[in-house]
């Protein structure tokens, strides 16, 4: 069979070199605007035109259903010789439905790429699951999402309910045991409502001093009083706290008095104030005042035992001990607090299949760390997440993390199946390899043998979905997973300019994990980077404006040569605020979400130091470090990585919008060759002084002649 010659004289030498490759593992890094995307298309295509490989044998991974449909489209361009789907997919005034009808239609009229495998993970692995998953799972489940607009392509095949849906379905049903009611209650209220955990500088007024809430909502002022408040509300037994009480020479507060045991009780720590007087007193009065002391609750079941003699055997024969408790009444004011509990609980679940982490395994870790918190949310947090499996098993419901986790069990488990598969796939080629996690790596591995080809495509140096559970490092010691491996370095950029270029390379050479490569612009330009230094976020917006009209007068940008990028969405309010009133129309988008896109002039804002700037490094609550480690210095790595992606967005013009005087570690970075820094200068602090120039006397600047020696003021 003759097969036809590929066209490759638009690609460089290394992109050739990538297309025409035969190493059984390739990794071709592609530095920003390098064109991957080309690159790999070129792959399939090359494949396909010139190996004569059947489209059914390869399998092209994408991440998102949306980069899936830009593949598509491209191919489909490239095979569409009448140009006619290009306009299509480029008039503005097309609907998604059009567009989607159109490429359903052309696909099919395509043979050659309707048989091509192009998925995305969650894509393929249902497919699997479906058609193959009898012997693992039941293969006519459901997808269950965390929303239910998270599954827009698989709608038809949504579970009823949402993930949060069932938790909170499952949170209620276990607080039907007081115990586990009052200890999630005991929970929210230290943890989530008066965040014990963090330290306060300062008290609300309103509470003097009181910083600590029982179950009964009374605000107390140490966690030993709050223990005593909480034992008496268990047992159903009334109290007042702190009240009011002036017996004969002054008016004093003991901490508690329960009325139907008619008895005070005194809670003594070594920051309590002296007690005598107010035991005098009480003797005056004939009341019983009792004292507890701090050490005593060293020893929880001590104390349990005396406080029941303290109050119960003061309580009436037939007093009811009991307590009716019901999930509505208890939470009625910490709805949101609730609402966040399970979140955290609904992470933790996605946090364990991502790392494939089982519950005995979690929870013994969890039960061995120091702090009282993290202890408390894992008893409270497993038997949650151990019903909310046995509850999807049971209703036949599979997560995005599940669809790939249970392939992984159906391969192990069927190793016949696997061979189905590694046998069809001679070509397995991956986009965006940067943003693998440990669950997808497996995948591919059982997916490889000595027989198939892995091409990845992807850049180190672009791995910004480290919140989502990818590792950077998979990318970076492709080697070791992949082996024997071959690396093909894409370094020329054919988006940006020779100042932004130089500009990402300069930023990014202070990552330490990263693989080391040195990108060259092709456009060449005497254009430097615009840092803008406003004295306050006025200052900031005010240029922003004077630019985009500036670029819109005079230069003819639309509005989809500018935009505007930022680290969090808030940052974005004034200047949307201000563009509205302006009747100006500035892409907008966080740096996240900005990721494969690209535009003339690029404005990234909140470049300061510090909370709310950029870098904004959040560590993980440490809930979350008993799934996986973080530490500081990598974290400030990814958000490197996230500026480094948000410069190399940019074509044409940079510009960089900071705070004089706050301005974000990154810039300081950028090398002052390839920026143009630029600011309202501050007012001078001492007023213009007019000499004389013949006596040297001070004169008035409206003189025109010295007053002093007559001379003539120039």
């Amino acid at each position: 069979m003759q097969h036809i010659k590929t066209d490759l004289s638009s690609l460089n030498d290394k992109q050739r070199a990538a297309v025409v490759s035969n190493s059984k593992r390739l990794l071709v890094l592609a530095g920003a605007g390098s064109g991957k995307t080309k690159t790999l298309l070129q792959k399939v295509i090359y494949l396909i035109e010139e190996k004569g490989i059947n489209p059914a044998n390869i399998l092209a991974i994408t991440f998102t259903k949306n980069a899936a449909n830009e593949m598509l489209d491209r191919l489909i361009m490239a095979a569409d010789q009448s140009g006619e789907y290009e306009k299509i997919i480029s008039n503005k005034n097309a609907t998604p439905a059009e567009i989607y009808k159109a490429r359903f239609t052309y696909v099919k009229q395509f043979k050659w790429i309707n048989n091509l495998n192009l998925k995305t993970f969650h894509g393929l692995c249902y497919g699997i699951m479906r058609n193959y998953g009898v012997n693992e799972f039941d293969n006519k489940f459901r997808i269950i999402c965390d929303s239910k607009s998270g599954i827009a392509d698989l709608q038809r095949y949504a579970a009823p309910e949402t993930q949060f849906e069932v938790l909170h379905k499952i949170l209620i049903e276990h607080c039907a045991k007081p115990e586990f009611l009052l200890h999630l209650k005991r929970y929210i209220l230290d943890y989530l409502v008066d965040r014990i955990h963090v330290s306060k500088k300062y008290t609300p007024k309103q509470y003097h001093g009181k910083i600590y809430t029982s179950l009964n909502g009374t605000k107390v002022r140490s966690k030993s009083e709050q223990y005593i408040a909480d034992w008496l509300f268990r047992h159903s037994i009334a109290f007042e706290y702190e009240p009011k009480l002036n017996i004969k020479d002054f008016d004093f507060r003991p901490d508690f008095f329960v009325p139907e045991a008619n008895v005070y009780i005194e809670h003594v720590s070594n920051r309590s104030h002296p007690t005598k007087n107010k035991e005098q007193q009480f003797r005056l009065a004939n009341k019983l005042l009792v004292k507890t002391y701090e050490t005593q609750t060293q020893d929880t079941a001590l104390f349990n035992l005396m406080l029941d003699r303290i109050v119960k055997g003061r309580l009436p024969a037939n007093y009811h001990y009991t307590i009716a408790l019901s999930f509505e009444e208890e939470f009625k004011f910490y709805h949101k607090e609730v609402k966040d509990f399970i979140r955290q609980v609904n992470r933790i679940i996605d946090m364990m299949k991502v790392e494939n982490l089982s519950l005995k395994k979690v929870f013994a870790k969890s039960q061995r760390d120091p702090h009282e918190r993290v202890r408390d949310f894992y008893t409270l947090a497993m038997p949650l997440i151990k019903q909310y499996f046995e509850y999807c098993t049971n209703k036949s419901y599979l997560d995005f993390n599940d669809l790939i986790l249970k392939t992984i069990n159906l391969f192990h488990n069927r190793p016949a199946i696997a061979d189905k598969f590694s046998k069809q796939f001679h070509y397995i080629l991956v986009d965006e390899f940067q943003d693998v996690n440990t669950l997808q790596v497996d995948l591919l591995k059982r997916l490889l043998t000595p027989n198939n080809q892995l091409f990845c495509v992807g850049d180190d140096w672009q791995s910004i979905y480290g919140f989502r559970g990818s590792d950077v490092k998979y990318i970076i010691n492709f080697k070791k997973h992949f082996r024997p491996a071959e690396l093909i370095k894409l370094n020329l950029n054919y988006r940006s300019t020779e100042s932004i270029v130089g500009a990402s390379n300069e930023v990014i050479k202070n990552n330490k994990h990263k693989i080391k490569k040195h990108i060259e612009s092709s456009k060449k330009s005497n254009s430097k980077i615009y840092a803008f230094a406003g004295q306050n976020i006025e200052e900031n917006v005010d240029f922003a404006v004077q630019q985009i009209q500036h670029l819109q007068q005079a230069k003819g940008y639309t509005k989809d040569d500018i935009l505007f990028l930022y680290r969090r969405s808030k940052m974005f309010s004034p200047y949307f605020k201000r563009f509205k009133e302006e009747r100006i129309f500035a892409s907008y988008k966080t740096i996240h979400a900005s990721k494969g896109l690209e535009a003339k002039a690029v404005f990234v804002l909140g470049l300061t130091e510090g909370n709310g700037g950029f870098p904004d490094i959040w560590m993980e609550d440490r809930i979350f470090q008993i799934i996986k480690t973080t530490n500081h210095n990598l974290l400030l790595e990814e958000e490197r990585r996230l500026f480094y992606v948000a410069i190399t967005r940019a074509k044409d013009l940079l510009f960089l919008l900071t705070e004089k005087g706050n301005e974000s570690s990154f810039l300081k970075e950028i090398p002052d060759t390839y920026v143009f820094k630029t600011g309202v200068p501050f007012k001078p602090l001492v007023e213009k002084v007019q000499l004389c120039v013949a006596c040297q006397q001070q004169i008035n600047q409206q003189f025109t002649f010295c007053p002093f020696c007559g001379e003539a003021v120039a």
